[in-house]
């Protein structure tokens, strides 16, 4: 009988188990450098996904030195590094090295970047620019809540520095649908506003380009994923076509509202629009336009009220008093957002100047986004055919 070398065998298998080991090594990307400041704080390591951040690793930054490893993204994806509340965006989309020099005090903006950080590179030239259009904004709020400014002057400068940054922005979009700073510049904001707006013709056109590109390129990766429904349902509302179907987190609860009327109990828009076609005005009574556009209203309202129109006024007024006044004859609803400009309401509707409308169905989906009020009359035609 022939004897089987039993060294040989576990040698022979030994070896097949580290071949298929390496094989199944899986590639890493890494982000070196050096941090001066207290070394006693921990830096972080964090993925930033779609609809959330995860830590992915910390060091205590003793000497200052540092560097994480982590496994490579299967897609271009973002991370950042965390120091307290300042942080540094980095864009990854494969295997490579990224080093990063800072201090403390300047962590944010005063960093350095080597080794293959193009994107990166990129990724903080836009950073520093939205830095720059926040630092406007919050000088504005400060003016606007002093009294030095009125609400048509608060406006004018947040849409002038909202346009100063998107000018800029455009170009990095421009240059490379593909790029993962096309992708970073859409999604930037002011005061959590988001600066490109969806419902916004020439930006969505640009989100379509962009979602195309990372369709094309990446099917079936969450941010093409992601891009492709956002791109989709805001075009869906601005061609008047009804949005993509209900889900958890629809359309129909996120965007109902709920606010005091003139005798300050509080009225629902789902309640109130229900099985009515349902102007949603955001507007403000001590504009200097409020008088023309609510008779512009009227005379639409007047209209088509007995065809099922119903007209859910958002004042924007930070003058209680005021807003009574002008709302006490009108013949719609008639609310008002004690937050003012810096409600969560307007953020979740992205409203960035006033008066702007959105068009609600009696089922509760918004189908049109309205800016040139010109266009109102018939866009409520179309919905009421």
């Amino acid at each position: 009988m022939k004897k089987t070398n039993l060294s040989g065998v576990l040698y022979i298998g030994l070896l097949s188990c580290l071949l298929i080991a390496c094989g199944e090594k899986k590639q890493q990307f890494t982000i070196s450098g050096e941090i001066q400041g207290d070394k006693d704080k921990f830096l972080y390591l964090e993925n930033v996904g779609t609809s959330r951040v995860t830590v992915l690793d910390s060091v205590q930054l003793g000497s200052g030195a540092f560097q994480f490893r982590h496994e490579r993204p299967q897609t271009p994806d973002f991370y950042r590094l965390r120091l307290g509340n300042q942080i540094i965006n980095l864009a990854i989309d494969s295997t490579e090295t990224i080093t990063v020099t800072a201090d403390e005090t300047h962590f944010a903006t005063g960093y350095t970047l080597g080794g293959e950080e193009a994107e990166s590179q990129k990724i903080k030239q836009l950073t520093l620019l939205q830095l720059s259009a926040n630092q406007k904004y919050t000088a504005l709020k400060k003016q606007y809540e002093a009294g030095e400014l009125s609400m048509d002057q608060y406006m004018e400068g947040v849409n002038a520095a909202i346009n100063q940054y998107k000018t800029a922005a455009k170009e990095y979009i421009l240059a490379d649908f593909m790029s993962p700073v096309a992708y970073f510049a859409l999604f930037q904001q002011i005061d959590n506003l988001m600066i490109f707006d969806l419902y916004d013709k020439a930006d969505n056109k640009l989100f379509g380009a962009v979602a195309n590109a990372w369709n094309t390129t990446y099917p079936e990766s969450p941010r093409a994923i992601q891009l492709k429904n956002l791109y989709t349902g805001a075009l869906a509302a601005l061609r008047g076509e009804r949005p993509i179907e209900a889900k958890e987190g629809d359309f129909k609860t996120l965007y109902d509202i709920s606010l005091p009327a003139l005798d300050g109990k509080e009225i629902r828009l789902s309640e109130a629009g229900e099985g009515k076609l349902t102007v949603v005005d955001f507007t403000a009574y001590n504009t200097e336009a409020s008088l023309l556009h609510n008779m512009q209203l009227a005379e639409i309202y007047d209209k088509y009220k007995s065809r099922g129109l119903e007209i859910y006024q958002v004042s924007l007024d930070t003058d209680n008093h005021l807003w009574k006044n002008g709302a006490v004859n009108l013949p719609w609803i008639s609310v008002i957002d004690p937050q003012s400009v810096y409600s969560q309401i307007v953020r979740k509707y992205n409203v960035i100047r006033i008066p702007t409308a959105f068009i609600r169905t009696g089922e509760g989906d918004i189908v049109a986004r309205i800016e040139d009020y010109s266009t109102l009359e018939k866009e409520i035609v179309k919905q009421l055919k």
